[in-house]
């Protein structure tokens, strides 16, 4: 057994290396820089922990978050690495204490927030040490492309080269387009790296959109046929992690909540609950699950809109670390649309811009959010939009995701597809502008707002033409027609024709579009609430008993259940 075989046994409790970890390993001991991109729960860690326990001197790790360095570093302490973290969560006088420690050569491994980087005092201590590796934890947090970017990690370079002697570089993420990757490898300045790209599908994850209003009394019924399982709820805000929880302890679960505005012995209180099964659903913000390392999550449910593609894979991506089967669910409407936007515009990272960063900021985000949405509004599979983005090949289907579930059928909506493209035409004539899509469709449905009578619109020949049509079918069609590339949508929401529509209005091509089978969405959810109470079939007293001995050794232990083992 060789020695980084023996390291995995000994300090992780592995026999054998997950996809990447050991090309990622032998390249960084043999002293290349390198590029791991692994998906979440793939074992990132133990690609920059193994070789720091090989290494001779110091490992340094940045990470964006508190919370991640301290439940690493706790884990190495206690399988018996040194190890520590520095971020603004020490005080002082044991910020010094670790500075201390770090002279005298008493740690392997140490994690620093980027800000840390450019504090001369701890610059100057590097420049005494013998760094042997600089992990770059989250490292899509370097591209403003990301949605995590974090301007201190563009001195992150600057920083590994002002060293006495460079040391070897690795960056590691579990979601980074080919532009992220690409800001990647050039503002890390990169030398030569050996890049491992596992791929980006999850197996065993199961991809579902619940549309429609009503989504509060649809979540209670979804932990009804999940009662027992573990899961994360995620809310865009504090006041509806508040509303929801509050809602789920009235029914009868054990959810308990986390936001960034609870003191800090509430959110570690909170934490421990959950991760102790204490509490078996977690409501909380985007703020919650950065380094979670809780395997046995096995539903994870996006009560809001994210704001990016790359934002939800990643949170929906902490269900199923144990391989296990679990689901992702997204609730959407079309009003989620306008409360994202506002998010957006009026964001904290938008703080201290200038007014020309400020709009390109917010155009990049704007970009990623529109990914968001037309993941939501696809009838294609689900999986594959996902991986589409990531740019990594897949089936048409993978027969498991929601879209592959239902059953949709192809639509002749050529003569429609040309009354939405001459209404478009024919305002734009007019007013000399274009409009958005909500006065669009009114104009077709012949609506009531006001705007259309005041701006004249009641006069052109498209008014009404499709009268009779529900105004949210005109608007799916108008999104049907952006998505295949008929219609372009400005910053503003405002809607042209592109080059494509020309044929289209003439009737040299037909225009389909794949709609789904009336009555499928609830029967469709019907036999998956089937199926999950035929999982649930069995003998339900061996898997009690089971649970009962689990949480008696857990308990004897003081560790939490899943460690024990899974369900």
């Amino acid at each position: 057994m060789t020695s980084k075989n023996r390291m995995l046994k000994q300090y992780f409790g592995y026999d054998h290396f997950r996809d990447g970890q050991e090309e990622l390993i032998d390249a960084i001991l043999a002293g290349r820089d390198v590029l791991g991109i692994l998906p979440t729960g793939g074992g990132k860690s133990i690609c920059y922990q193994l070789p720091a326990l090989l290494l001779p001197g110091i490992t340094l790790v940045v990470s964006p978050l508190i919370s991640l360095m301290q439940d690493q570093v706790m884990a190495l302490k206690e399988i018996g690495v040194a190890a520590a973290y520095v971020n603004s969560s020490l005080t002082p006088s044991q910020i010094t204490r670790v500075y201390a420690n770090l002279s005298l050569g008493r740690y392997q491994i140490v994690y620093v927030a980027p800000e840390r980087l450019g504090s001369e005092d701890f610059l100057q201590l590097c420049r005494r040490l013998p760094i042997s590796l600089l992990a770059v934890d989250e490292a899509h947090c370097i591209s403003q492309w990301g949605q995590d970017f974090r301007p201190s990690y563009l001195h992150i370079a600057d920083f590994a080269t002002s060293l006495p002697q460079r040391p070897v570089i690795g960056a590691f993420t579990a979601t980074a387009t080919e532009a992220v990757r690409e800001d990647i490898l050039r503002l890390l300045r990169l030398n030569r790296p050996h890049t491992v790209l596992t791929g980006f599908d999850r197996p065993n994850l199961t991809f579902s959109v619940e549309k429609g209003k009503g989504r509060a009394e649809r979540l209670l019924a979804l932990m009804r046929e999940r009662e027992g399982k573990s899961g994360i709820i995620y809310c865009n805000s504090r006041a509806c992690v508040e509303r929801v929880c509050d809602a789920l302890i009235r029914a009868g679960f054990r959810a308990t909540r986390y936001h960034a505005g609870l003191d800090e012995e509430e959110r570690s209180r909170n934490q421990q609950e959950f991760l102790y099964d204490h509490s078996r659903i977690m409501v909380a913000t985007n703020a919650f699950g950065m380094g979670i390392d809780k395997s046995n999550v096995s539903f994870v449910i996006h009560y809001n809109l994210p704001l990016s593609l790359e934002a939800y894979y990643q949170e929906a991506g902490r269900a199923g670390r144990d391989g296990a089967e679990a689901e992702c669910i997204l609730f959407f409407s079309e009003s989620d649309i306008r409360t994202a936007r506002m998010l957006l515009e009026n964001g904290n990272e938008n703080e201290g811009l200038s007014e020309e960063e400020r709009r390109n900021r917010l155009q990049i985000n704007l970009s990623r959010f529109g990914h968001m949405v037309d993941y939501c509004r696809t009838t294609e599979c689900l999986r594959g939009a996902i991986l589409s983005y990531f740019g990594q090949p897949h089936p048409p289907r993978c027969d498991k995701c929601g879209n592959c579930q239902s059953s949709f059928r192809k639509v002749d909506r050529t003569v429609e597809a040309q009354m939405v493209l001459s209404c478009v035409a024919r305002i734009k004539g007019y007013l000399g502008y274009s409009v958005g899509k909500q006065l669009l469709s009114g104009v077709l449905v012949a609506g009531r707002d006001h705007r259309i009578a005041d701006l004249g619109l009641d006069t052109l020949s498209t008014y009404g033409v499709m009268k009779g049509w529900k105004g949210t079918a005109v608007r799916e069609l108008i999104e049907q027609l952006r998505m295949q590339g008929y219609l372009l949508q400005s910053e503003f929401g405002t809607y042209e024709l592109s080059e494509e529509a020309l044929p289209l209005l003439r009737g040299e091509r037909s225009f389909h579009m794949l709609c789904r089978e009336e009555g499928e969405e609830k029967t469709g959810k019907s036999k998956r609430a089937e199926r999950r109470r035929a999982d649930r079939r069995g003998d339900v007293s061996l898997f009690d008993a089971l649970r009962a001995l689990r949480a008696e050794i857990a308990a004897s232990e003081h560790l939490p259940q899943y460690i024990i083992f899974s369900n």
